[in-house]
This record gives C-alpha cells, structure tokens and sequence, in this order.
C-alpha cells in the first residue's frame, strides 16, 4: 500500500510541476516580441547554422554561414535565396506559419499535455492541417529552443536554437522579401 501512496505523490509533484513550466513558458511568450538566435538545422542528416531574427507575428530573417543562404518571411510569403537559386512559398503552406504564430503556440499549450525530456526540456507535439510539430523549450528559462518538422518534400528538419536573446531592437527592413535577380 505504502509503495502505491508514493508512486501516487510522485505522478501528483511531477504533473503540478509540468503544470507550472506550461504556465511560466506561456508567461514567457506572452511577453516575448522578438528573438534573435544562433541556430543549427539538421535536414535529413544535412546540417546548416547561422543567425536568426523572429518577430512576432510570422516574421523571420536567417543569414546561414554558407551560400550566402537567407530564410526570410515577411509574415504572408517565405523565400529561401542562395547565390544559385530563388524559391517562394507561401507562408501559410509551411510549418513556420504555425511556429512563428505566437499566439497559436499559446493556445495549443493551454490545451496540450507536455513531455518532460532528460529534465531539461519540454516538449509540446501539435498535430494541425496535416501538420505534425515538435516544439522543445528550456523547463529552467522557459525559452523556446527548438523545433522538428516535415517540409513540403517531406524532410525531417530539426532545428536547434543557442544564445537566445529576446525583445532587442531590430532593423526596420529586415524582414524585405530580396528581389529574383
């Protein structure tokens, strides 16, 4: 009987304690308007970093440290420029429409049950128009450090955030959709 009262306390402390980190990492994104990180994305084995700038909603800006690679959207379309090539999508049409929509993340943790992995990090799995995504923050800073989806071509694309810093001044013309040429 003693061993079932003490498995029962532990279930009870370990999910008033996921509880707590779901409250504080939505705190924590209410108050965030922009991040700006390094970043290391692994695409099927194919691994890429650089720097990254969101703002929320929907904008992001990633200058990766090889091929004079950006990422940008400007809320509404995503263009991925290399020195050789040139591809616009529709932001609606991609995982980032969801995970750079603060407020949709929000909602979804509310309702989500998250997964606590190796102490650290927690984990929240949201299944939305066909979309599966993994979203991991930080249960110590509550900071958003990461995410793993599938593109349009069905990749796996993990990606990982470091040096996180948030609500910094950005430049007013980061998030210009370049020109084709």
């Amino acid at each position: 009987m003693f061993k079932y009262i003490l498995i029962f306390i532990f279930f009870f402390l370990n999910s008033n304690s996921i509880a707590e980190i779901k409250e504080k990492i939505i705190e924590n994104l209410q108050n965030v308007e922009n991040l700006k990180f390094k970043f290391e994305q692994n695409i099927n084995g194919k691994i890429e970093n650089g720097i990254c700038t969101i703002k929320y909603p929907k904008k992001i800006y990633c200058k990766y440290k090889k091929n004079n690679k950006i990422l940008v959207s400007n809320g509404k379309s995503l263009v991925i420029k290399t020195e050789t090539s040139f591809y616009r999508y529709s932001l609606k049409k991609t995982p980032l429409n969801l995970i750079l929509d603060k407020n949709f993340l929000i909602k979804k943790i509310h309702i989500l049950e998250g997964n606590v992995i190796d102490d650290n990090l927690i984990n929240f799995t949201i299944l939305e128009n066909d979309n599966e995504i993994d979203i991991f923050f930080d249960s110590e800073t509550f900071n958003l450090i990461g995410w793993k989806t599938r593109d349009i071509y069905q990749n796996t694309n993990i990606t990982y955030l470091s040096s996180i810093e948030t609500n910094k001044e950005i430049t007013k013309n980061l998030f210009k959709i370049p020109s084709q040429n």
